[in-house]
């Protein structure tokens, strides 16, 4: 009898008790971060003026660290490097340059996103810091500390400020962070291989246009340059040892093409007829919700190329895809690439493919704005990352 009773309660009823424990989880582990950066907002916004206005020096810092432990010995991150990293922090996110952002993007980014951890959804950052007089800053003169900051955490701001140089960049990497879930290390990877230039820049002639058709946000979703300084590859290496060196790599390499990947397998078989093919690399994309198959070529682009990779995508779309997926985009990873014959190739390309390459790829800053507009707004739209 007991165990006819226990079989009539639902997992999902059951379940509600596990959403209930995981979204008050995130609602803590957001709240924490948003005292930590407002305490170390207020410290910076008090050691600024004191800098400026009564000439507050190295000496007087120093005392002031000695104070802190010597009164308060159990409190952690106050030594003198950071203090002055809570000075710089508030410095620049009280600048014009940043100011003037915050108030072209600020609800645009803040709204939408901050609703969302981890798939979960909470109480909006916007508004809370403004809301509760207790977390007012004490020193009339310390602007309040723009929401936008609250998304990522005091480690990841510090680390942006000191790799970027203009408050486009700075603002970027607070959105990307967050999208991306990225830790120190991780977005410091991002900001050494100038992922701002990668994702944003350029007119993505590199895309198909079955591409951008069937996945519009395929442009600030793929980057069209891969980073993999870390396989240290000589000039002249094989295909074989590149796919190799990846799949040992895999995280490095993930990091480099985006988070919502998931890896699949190596040489992934796919039979037509009565002939088996290997596709290199096969990842299923979160996001878009399809397979994404990579072909490896450590030379030049071709483009005979792209036949061999939509080969590929058609085999994997009638064989291998399931009825709830989208369809399969395919990557032509290669060592150099013209513009011009790769424009040629895509051109006609019924298939959503593009070209990328596996080297670092300056582009020029004023070229990023329109794209730059439309990766901060996403969330406008999308609901934030999903």
């Amino acid at each position: 009898m007991r165990q006819a009773m226990q079989k009539s309660y639902s997992g999902d009823e059951f379940g509600v008790v596990l959403e209930i424990i995981r979204n008050h989880r995130a609602n803590a582990l957001v709240s924490v971060n948003v005292e930590h950066m407002l305490t170390n907002w207020e410290i910076g916004g008090y050691l600024s003026a004191k800098i400026k206005h009564e000439g507050w020096g190295k000496s007087t810092i120093d005392n002031l660290v000695d104070y802190i432990h010597t009164r308060a010995p159990s409190e952690r991150g106050y030594g003198r490097s950071n203090l002055y990293s809570m000075v710089a922090v508030y410095d620049e996110f009280t600048s014009p340059d940043f100011t003037a952002l915050v108030a072209r993007y600020g609800n645009r980014i803040v709204q939408p996103l901050a609703g969302q951890f981890e798939g979960k959804v909470i109480q909006p950052v916007t508004g809370q810091i403004a809301d509760l007089p207790d977390l007012q800053p004490r020193a009339a003169q310390i602007i309040p500390m723009p929401d936008v900051l609250a998304l990522t955490t005091f480690t990841n701001i510090v680390e942006i400020l000191n790799r970027t140089r203009t408050a486009h960049e700075r603002l970027f990497y607070i959105v990307y962070a967050f999208r991306e879930r990225l830790k120190k290390m991780e977005l410091r990877r991002c900001l050494v291989n100038d992922t701002y230039s990668s994702l944003l820049g350029g007119d993505k002639k590199n895309f198909s246009k079955a591409l951008v058709a069937s996945y519009p946000d395929s442009p600030v979703l793929f980057r069209d340059s891969a980073f993999v300084d870390f396989l240290n590859l000589p000039e002249k290496h094989s295909e074989k040892r590149l796919r190799r060196g990846i799949v040992s790599n895999m995280k490095d390499f993930i990091l480099s093409i985006g988070k919502d990947f998931l890896f699949v397998g190596e040489e992934f078989p796919v039979k037509v007829g009565g002939t088996e093919f290997n596709i290199d690399l096969l990842f299923f994309h979160r996001r878009l919700q399809c397979l994404v198959a990579f072909e490896l070529k450590a030379r030049n682009f071709k483009p005979s190329d792209m036949g061999q990779l939509e080969f590929y995508l058609e085999a994997l779309d009638r064989d291998v895809k399931m009825v709830n997926e989208n369809p399969s985009v395919g990557v032509l990873l290669c060592k150099n690439a013209d513009r011009s014959v790769v424009e040629y190739a895509l051109s006609r390309s019924m298939s959503p493919a593009m070209v990328a390459e596996y080297k670092r790829l300056m582009i020029p800053k004023d070229v990023l704005q329109e794209t730059y507009d439309r990766y901060i707004g996403m969330g406008e739209s999308k609901g934030g990352a999903q």
